[in-house]
């Protein structure tokens, strides 16, 4: 299975463009801007396409012409997610409402925790709403994508109680992950990518054999925290829909080395949660990567 470069589609320019249409012009004129920049990705962008064709024809056995509409659609619904994800950040969030499934199991989360999510929905969008529940929350992401974006994301944010941790090269991210914890906050990290180097582990996923890094678990496991699935998904224009599991803390001997065996049991709570995401809202799956054993690099 190919890895992960840590970059992810879109960058500095597109955020730009689109900080500025949705500040003079408002959400509509930035979702049909929207249409054209989705048709084009749809047209020519030949990797994300293998990959995201792969899903929805082999994975969840979509026809074929199903397939190549739930293709552009799949372009245009990330689109709009990142579009909400930079209206929220900007100030805009009374622009949507949304639905909680499980927001009393993270309350219930007094000594912080880890939420392990996926490229599924905007995890962004939850976690700004999810400041009314008084916590500190930090999301996990790579260096690559953090740094082009950063700054100039925190001069239009308005909403200051998120914090991003960005994974880098000399692993200085997990003092920040374990300083976060202590301090009895909720962190919050994707586990459906991994980049060269970083450990995996195999797993059914969708009836398919799937690869999943195992950083994310062992740090769970390592540092004893509780654990929820959480998952937010766009049902409308101005809908996000909110899923988060009860807690749990998985026990691991800690004087023995954690390996695939003591990880398997989250890794598999994991999926399960996903699979049951992805069967109801198939059009949010955002991970343009090899992911699938039998998929072509």
């Amino acid at each position: 299975m190919s890895s992960w470069d840590g970059k992810t589609r879109g960058g500095l320019t597109g955020y730009r463009i689109f900080v500025y249409i949705l500040k003079t012009f408002g959400l509509r004129p930035a979702y049909f801007l929207l249409r054209f920049v989705a048709f084009y990705f749809f047209l020519f962008s030949r990797k994300s396409n293998r990959h995201i064709r792969f899903y929805f024809r082999q994975v969840m056995a979509f026809g074929y012409l199903k397939t190549r509409l739930s293709t552009y659609r799949n372009y245009y619904q990330l689109g709009q997610v990142l579009i909400d994800k930079v209206a929220v950040m900007s100030g805009l969030g009374k622009s949507f409402t949304y639905h909680w499934d499980g927001e009393e199991h993270l309350r219930n989360m007094e000594d912080g925790g880890l939420l392990i999510s996926a490229h599924i929905g905007s995890w962004e969008i939850a976690g700004n709403f999810l400041q009314r529940l008084d916590k500190r929350f930090n999301i996990v992401m790579f260096d690559e994508e953090h740094q082009k974006i950063k700054s100039y994301m925190e001069d239009v944010m308005t909403e200051k109680n998120l914090h991003v941790i960005p994974l880098k090269d000399d692993f200085s991210h997990l003092l920040a992950i374990k300083h976060a914890l202590e301090n009895k906050e909720l962190v919050a990290i994707h586990a459906d990518r991994f980049v060269e180097g970083s450990k995996t582990i195999s797993h059914r996923f969708l009836g398919k054999d799937a690869l999943f890094p195992e950083g994310p678990f062992y740090l769970a496991a390592r540092c004893s925290a509780p654990v929820t699935f959480v998952f937010a998904v766009k049902e409308s224009s101005r809908h996000y829909h909110f899923f988060a599991s009860p807690a749990k803390r998985y026990e691991i001997n800690s004087k023995r080395s954690v390996g695939e065996d003591e990880l398997r049991p989250m890794i598999k709570d994991y999926i399960c949660h996903m699979e049951y995401i992805l069967k109801k809202y198939p059009l949010q799956w955002f991970n343009y990567h090899k992911f699938w054993d039998e998929e072509a690099d």
